[in-house]
């Protein structure tokens, strides 16, 4: 395994790389590319290996096998999972002090950046609440704060928008957005697929393999398979799903006679890719 830095690069990622913890392969040849300015999601069920994935990007696990390349760590923010990226302990001002002290940000340069960042999340009339006693969606808000506060080249999200108020939801991904319109190359875990498809590029992971990767417009344009939509399955209960007051069906293969197949969105792709997958495994 060869791990690189390149301070001036603009490509970064995990190339085939592979982790186990003992006898559980967690990843198996996986690729993931980060460039500046774009956002590449990262998309997969639980087990799936996402925030393996993240953490290997990061330096925190080392693979087996494959190449990481990344800026040097001083350039580099992680935001993870849950309410675990602040100190709930302490108030939002004093969260932002802690985590610029590590990042050696002092005097007007802190002062600015804090006041750009709390006004962006929305959070400069709460700088003296204790993170604990925010809301689920401003405690995520101020976590990416803390993430991007030194503005690092390579940003890392696991879930940054999972479990919070559609507010907020939007809030964060326009906060993602700005980061990586300035530059920063964005790699974000995400369980919400309307996110996905709006990523420069997106990788669906599934136990640990990768089920499909690339453009999102391209990840919908070579769904496998036939999809239908009726108010009952048209096929295997097995190959059908809910959608609203609708019924997805999927079958292998092109159109049937008188069928009239459906354009996918992300969250129907993704199952396409799944059963497919899973028939090829049969």
């Amino acid at each position: 395994m060869t791990t690189t830095a390149h301070a001036d690069a603009h490509t970064w990622g995990a190339f085939d790389i592979t982790v186990a913890f003992g006898d559980t392969v967690a990843l198996q040849h996986v690729s993931l590319t980060a460039e500046r300015g774009q956002v590449a999601a990262l998309v997969g069920g639980d087990g799936a290996g996402k925030t393996t994935l993240l953490r290997t990007l990061v330096g925190r696990i080392r693979p087996q096998s494959g190449t990481v390349t990344t800026p040097p760590t001083r350039a580099c923010g992680f935001m993870p999972t849950g309410a675990s990226g602040v100190w709930q302990d302490l108030t939002v001002d004093e969260n932002i002090a802690f985590a610029a002290a590590a990042h050696h940000i002092t005097g007007a340069a802190l002062e600015q950046r804090r006041r750009a960042l709390l006004s962006a999340a929305g959070l400069d009339h709460a700088a003296d609440r204790l993170a604990g006693a925010l809301s689920g969606g401003m405690r995520q808000k101020l976590a990416f704060c803390l993430a991007i506060l030194h503005q690092p080249s390579l940003l890392v999200l696991d879930e940054p928008s999972t479990g919070v108020d559609p507010v907020s939801r939007v809030d964060l991904w326009r906060l993602v957005s700005r980061a990586a319109a300035d530059g920063a190359a964005v790699v974000m875990a995400t369980t919400y697929l309307d996110e996905a498809e709006r990523a420069s590029t997106c990788l669906v992971l599934d136990s640990g393999r990768t089920l499909t990767s690339g453009a999102p417009a391209d990840i919908l344009d070579n769904t496998p398979g036939t999809l239908t939509t009726a108010d009952a399955p048209t096929g295997p209960r097995e190959l059908s799903w809910r959608r609203g007051r609708q019924t997805r069906s999927w079958h292998a293969g092109s159109p049937r006679p008188g069928e009239r197949a459906m354009a996918a969105d992300m969250e129907d792709a993704v199952i396409a890719y799944t059963l497919a997958d899973q028939q090829q495994e049969h």
